[in-house]
C-alpha cells in the first residue's frame, strides 16, 4: 500500500457538501482507503481572481493504486459529481480533486507530475497537508512546515 495525499476543493454550488460526497466516494473505490481528511478552509481564488471563494481540504488515503490509476479514479469522481472541464484554467468549479503526493516519488508527464507541480507555493494545499501531517516531507521541496513559513 502507498500512501498519497487528495487536494480537495470546491468555490460553486454547496461547496462542503460536495467535498463530503467526493471523500464518500473516494472510500467506496476499491483499493483506496481513505486515513483521515483535514477540517476545511475557506481560501481566497488564485490566478483567477474574479470568482467566489474557496473551500479547500486534503485527505491521506492508502492505495494499490498505481499513481496513474489514482489519477484516473479522482478525474472519475469529479465527473461523476458534476465537473465540466470547460471554462477557463484555474475557474470556478464544483469540485476539484488533486493528486498531491504519491508516496515519496518524484515524476514528470504530460497528465501527471508529482507532486503537484504548484504544491510547494499554495497555502490552501500546504496548510490542510501540514494539519493531517505536521512533519510530512515534500520530495524535492523539503518539510511541509517550511515550505508554510517560506510563504510568510
Amino acid at each position: 500500500m502507498t500512501r498519497a495525499y487528495v487536494g480537495l476543493g470546491a468555490n460553486l454550488g454547496d461547496r462542503e457538501g460536495m467535498l463530503r460526497l467526493a471523500l464518500e466516494r473516494l472510500a467506496a473505490e476499491p483499493s483506496v482507503e481513505v486515513v483521515a481528511s483535514s477540517t476545511l478552509r475557506e481560501t481566497e481564488p488564485e490566478d483567477l481572481l474574479d470568482q467566489p471563494r474557496f473551500l479547500n481540504g486534503a485527505a491521506v488515503v492508502e492505495t494499490d493504486l498505481s499513481p496513474r490509476q489514482l489519477l484516473a479514479r479522482l478525474q472519475l469522481i469529479e465527473c461523476e459529481l458534476g465537473r465540466r472541464r470547460a471554462g477557463p484554467r484555474f475557474g470556478p468549479r464544483v469540485i476539484d480533486l488533486d493528486l498531491l503526493l504519491y508516496g515519496s516519488l518524484v515524476m514528470s508527464e504530460p497528465e501527471l507530475e508529482l507532486p503537484h507541480p504548484r504544491l510547494h507555493r499554495r497555502r490552501f494545499a500546504l496548510e490542510p497537508l501540514a494539519e493531517l501531517e505536521p512533519d510530512l516531507e515534500i520530495p524535492g521541496w523539503g518539510p511541509v512546515r517550511a515550505l508554510l513559513a517560506g510563504l510568510d
